[in-house]
């Protein structure tokens, strides 16, 4: 099991980044327009107030039986899964452990990166906006390692959580931004604290993460996204095989739309033979969760 706040003995294959290739699915388009208020990359000069990021207090619904048919698959895999729906701020969840973000973390590097360009009043520099439109859409590990300096790395990256409200989640040691570790619940904060109001995040800088994780390329487009039924998805994923074991963590996190409900939906796995597997287990999970998270809703709503 990995320890919040541990650090993992063994490395990561490739480079600083936690992640060895990109999926191998379809070879990845160019991506599409991003908006102009993405394109602007604004965080404007009269920040709000840092306000901590909502957090669900109520019984989470389980998932586990939802599951059971997936993680009967799983063999040496692990996985969490956390679920809000934003209307009601019911919760759904499966699993408490902790994992490596891979490169979901790159929307808590931009919250980060935003944050601090608020507090210090500016916009984002042309570079800055370049690195993160790559990073986000195109999960560019070069772009990445230049902001996870930028921002100060773990510490900075920590002290922004301290704000966005996340508890459960600390950056990777050194350079390794992707073996920072995180748990679903805390990707659920974070997901808040980019799509909800009450968030240190100003609303531009709102605006500016959501457009781009609307705008993934085609081939990154798996994910928490499989359980979409209608509207717009925006989302992030990760994937990160390790040196030693050779096995595939394959997370994804995003904002769904399923059955007349809007979520917020974060899936961690590891363990994975290859990454592929990792993809189809991810897919499997989001889809079974939501489906079975809809029908509890409906039911309470008819009692």
């Amino acid at each position: 099991m990995v320890l919040i706040g541990g650090v993992t003995t063994y490395a990561v294959t490739g480079s600083d980044s936690g992640e060895s290739s990109t999926p191998a699915r379809a070879k990845a388009p160019a991506p599409p327009a991003a908006s102009a208020r993405a394109k602007a990359g604004e965080a404007p000069a009269d920040a709000p107030t840092p306000l901590p990021s909502p957090t669900p207090a109520q019984e989470s619904f389980d998932l586990e039986p939802a599951l059971a048919s997936v993680t009967a698959l799983f063999g040496a895999n692990r996985m969490s899964v956390a679920m809000l729906d934003v209307d009601s701020g019911a919760m759904a969840t499966y699993g408490h452990d902790a994992f490596d973000t891979a490169s979901i973390v790159k929307v808590d590097i931009l919250a980060t990166l935003l944050l601090q360009a608020q507090d210090e009043g500016r916009k984002l520099s042309t570079e800055e906006r370049a690195q993160s439109a790559a990073m986000i859409q195109k999960s560019d590990n070069n772009s990445t390692s230049a902001l996870w300096t930028r921002i100060g790395s773990a510490p900075g990256l920590d002290a922004a959580n301290e704000r966005l409200g996340l508890s459960q989640t600390q950056g990777g040691e050194g350079t390794v931004w992707g073996i920072t570790q995180t748990t679903a619940e805390d990707q659920i904060r974070l997901l808040q604290s980019v799509f909800g109001d009450k968030s240190p995040l100003s609303e531009a800088s709102r605006a500016y993460i959501q457009d781009l994780m609307r705008h993934v390329v085609g081939s990154q487009s798996w994910g928490v996204s499989a359980a979409a039924d209608s509207g717009a998805t925006a989302l992030k994923n990760g994937w990160l095989k390790r040196t030693q074991t050779k096995k595939w963590d394959v997370n994804s996190i995003g904002r769904i739309q399923h059955e007349g409900h809007v979520y917020l939906m974060a899936v961690l796995l590891n363990g994975c033979s290859t990454q592929e597997v990792g993809i189809s287990i991810v897919e499997q999970a989001s889809r079974a969760s939501a489906t079975a998270f809809s029908r509890n809703l409906k039911e309470k709503s008819t009692t």
